[in-house]
């Protein structure tokens, strides 16, 4: 009956969203009521096409034919109970969106009969046009076809009465166009390689799978604050806005009280998640005012993908029913925090032991060491790409703007885990190791890690990348990026370690060293090897960046500059040696990123001159005039001199830098403009995405400050856009 009462909850929310108490249903009633999962599958589908799909799921086997017919038919039996009119293949293209083509299974039949139809044709693959999506050239303008093709290993769902199946997406000519075929590899990858290397600790794995636990941070905006906003509107951000005199210096808004509305809000999309199968579980307000922040329990990498870009959409579309708009950007307001994406990775087995967690035994935590060391050796070697793997126009606001790591690759593990591997590689020896040794080592050393870390998982919100006492946290990713993008390098690169460790350890006991010193002998070499990656310190310092460059890391602030990590040599062979991207792959993504900046850039330029001509300096003038009069007005009344430029000095002062600012405003404006129509005759996008940055950014940064300093000086009644103290404090 639970799906009754959640209809008669859906029908009230119609009517008014902010007096509905979602919690007095229990989740567990409705949790994944509209997700085809495991549970709706026994029920809907023969044994024979269930055993297909599970084996698909668990194993990676390919779902033929003739089984996937069936699937379709218990998923659109169940689909059109659930009320579902419509199916979509739903995928995530390079745009940063997710994208579907809705079809009825509304048909008619040969007399003309209409039918509910869905084969497995359609389940497996479709070809939306891809002409307009981004390709980097890898395909033609006359090649507008692109596939789709189902990925069981994510659940179908349903969403405003359609039928969702995530799906791949790739060209014609088979290059992948999205994000989740090269994350499929990567995790695919991932899996064999930790497997191989888990042999030498419990041969009865036979399956590791990464781990994804995101943090969601968001800022809600009044919806009529938001539509008198045009930056806020067209760029996600506001391109001019003088700081509100009160915003997040008293620390006052983190983890305090929530707000009714905003609450309403929460438990409204919370409950829409939870029918979906996102199982969030935290809510919070964020440091900057309207900030917040929601979180889920972890899942598989893949699926919890899914579930962030599906829980992006549903957010934008329940908090326009509670007249908010959602802002992903992440840096919509100058002068208070931006927003990130945090992401929570860690590695599981099929017997559900955490890889990143220690264990009981001396051996289970020589496991936990292989496993921790090999991803900070992977780290070390790819910082850069990684870099290049969480840069974007908008996180360029925000990656060491003293809220948020630098754009500098580092790893924290702690004080504690830091001491551990120092000892490790003072106490290891590449000479034969005695019995005595290896016993001390393992008891004095590896069995206690457990014990010394329980309560001293420290915590450094200034690293890019700290391990956080049973998983790594990857904090630079910024908050309205895909979360697989990171992941796909991180997973490759983590696999690749993993591999080039097994073969050396083979190598050795090749040699007739025992497999534990084999072991311990590759971990020292990883641990010196690696070992400027690792910081422990304040990473929002100046100190930092220059001991970082002493140290030979890379800092890549400047997006441009990180997308051409992309086509590093490394890079190119990291991701072509383990079928993850090929060179031409690469590429296509470089263009696209560098089409994506300019655009972005072009927009805000284009709406920052519309706005300084059309909507300031008009105000300003108009308030220049208002000033002029009272000067009038003065002059007619003191006719001394002296008595007069006395009594007028500050509105003469005032006019004289309004002035200064309008002239400027004027003249930055029309350089911004030229400018930008000269670079736009660059044909290639990857050298006017570098001229942009370099020559037109700046003048956004310049315009803003003059119109920033017209804000505190205009009457207040007058100025034409909703300032910082109304748009930052929910009412």
């Amino acid at each position: 009956m639970a799906h009754l009462r959640f209809k008669a909850i859906d029908e009230a929310v119609n009517r008014n969203p902010l007096q509905i108490d979602f919690e007095s249903n229990r989740i567990s009633d409705v949790f994944g009521i509209n997700v085809f999962d495991r549970s709706k599958m026994k029920r809907y589908l023969s044994r024979e096409a269930y055993d297909s799909v599970v084996s698909a799921i668990d194993e990676g086997r390919r779902i033929d034919r003739k089984i996937a017919g069936q699937v379709a038919a218990g998923m659109k039996s169940w689909a059109i109970e659930r009320g579902a009119t419509h199916y979509t293949h739903w995928f995530h293209p390079l745009n940063g969106a997710t994208a579907e083509k809705h079809d009825a299974f509304f048909t008619l039949d040969r007399n003309g009969e209409a039918i509910e139809s869905f084969h497995g044709d359609l389940l497996v693959q479709q070809e939306p046009d891809a002409s307009s999506f981004p390709s980097g050239g890898i395909r033609n303008t006359f090649e507008a076809r692109g596939y789709s093709a189902w990925d069981p290993t994510s659940p179908a769902f349903i969403f405003e009465q359609s039928l969702c199946i995530p799906t791949i997406f790739v060209s014609y000519t088979g290059e992948a166009l999205d994000f989740k075929t090269p994350h499929l590899k990567s995790l695919n990858a991932l899996d064999k390689a930790a497997v191989s290397v888990l042999s030498y600790f419990d041969k009865e794995v036979n399956k590791v799978f990464a781990t994804l636990g995101w943090e969601q941070e968001y800022f809600l905006v009044d919806e009529s604050l938001y539509n008198a906003r045009p930056d806020l509107a067209l760029c996600g951000r506001t391109l001019m806005g003088h700081a509100a005199a009160k915003d997040q210096q008293l620390e006052d808004h983190y983890f305090g009280s929530i707000p009714e509305r905003v609450s309403a809000f929460m438990k409204h999309f919370e409950m829409e998640c939870y029918k979906l199968g996102i199982p969030v579980k935290t809510r919070h307000n964020e440091v900057a005012p309207n900030q917040f922040e929601c979180a889920p329990i972890f899942e598989e990498a893949n699926l919890a993908v899914d579930h962030n870009q599906l829980l992006m959409s549903l957010m934008e579309k329940i908090a326009r029913r509670h007249k908010f708009r959602v802002l992903f950007h992440e840096k919509p307001f100058s002068g208070i925090n931006g927003s990130g994406k945090h992401c929570n990775w860690s590695l599981m087995t099929d017997s559900r032991i955490n890889l990143l967690s220690p264990g009981g035994t001396p051996k289970n935590n020589l496991m936990f060491l292989t496993f921790l060391i090999n991803t900070i050796k992977a780290v070390h070697d790819y910082s850069a790409l990684l870099l290049g793997s969480i840069a974007s126009e908008p996180n360029t606001h925000r990656l060491g703007a003293n809220e948020a790591p630098p754009a500098i690759m580092s790893v924290f593990i702690g004080k504690t885990l830091n001491g551990v591997l120092d000892d490790l590689e003072q106490r290891i020896s590449e000479k034969k190791m005695t019995p005595d040794e290896k016993t001390e080592l393992k008891l004095d050393i590896i069995g206690k890690i457990p014990e010394i870390l329980l309560d001293n998982t420290d915590r450094n919100r200034t690293s890019p990348f700290a391990f956080t006492g049973n998983r790594f946290e990857f904090r630079a990713v910024g908050s309205s990026a895909n979360c697989a993008s990171p992941l796909i390098t991180l997973n490759t690169a983590v696999a690749d370690q993993l591999n080039k460790f097994k073969v050396e350890v083979d190598k050795l006991i090749e040699k007739g060293v025992k497999k534990d010193e084999a072991i311990f002998q590759c971990l020292r070499k990883l641990i010196i090897d690696s070992k400027k990656i690792r910081f422990e310190g304040n990473g929002y310092s100046q100190e930092w960046i220059d001991e970082a460059q002493k140290r030979g890391l890379p800092n890549l602030p400047d997006a441009t500059e990180a997308y051409k990590t992309f086509l590093y040599p490394a890079s190119i062979k990291l991701l072509g040696d383990n079928n993850v991207l090929s060179e031409r792959e690469l590429e296509a993504r470089y263009d696209i990123h560098n089409e994506i900046f300019v655009k972005k850039v072009q927009i805000e330029a284009r709406i920052l001159g519309d706005l300084a001509i059309n909507h300031i300096i008009p105000t300003a003038i108009a308030y220049q005039n208002v000033i002029l009069a009272n000067i009038k007005g003065l002059k007619e009344l003191f006719t001394d001199e002296k008595e007069f430029l006395s009594l007028a000095e500050h509105q003469l002062q005032t006019l004289k830098m309004m002035a200064v600012h309008i002239k400027t405003i004027r003249e930055q404006v029309k350089l911004m403009d030229e400018t930008r129509r000269d670079l736009n005759l660059i044909n290639e996008f990857p050298e006017r995405a570098q001229k942009y940055s370099k020559q037109v950014k700046p003048f956004l940064d310049e315009i803003r400050y003059h119109i920033d300093k017209l804000e505190l000086i205009v009457d207040d009644e007058i100025w034409p856009l909703p300032k910082y103290r109304e748009l930052l404090f929910i009412r």
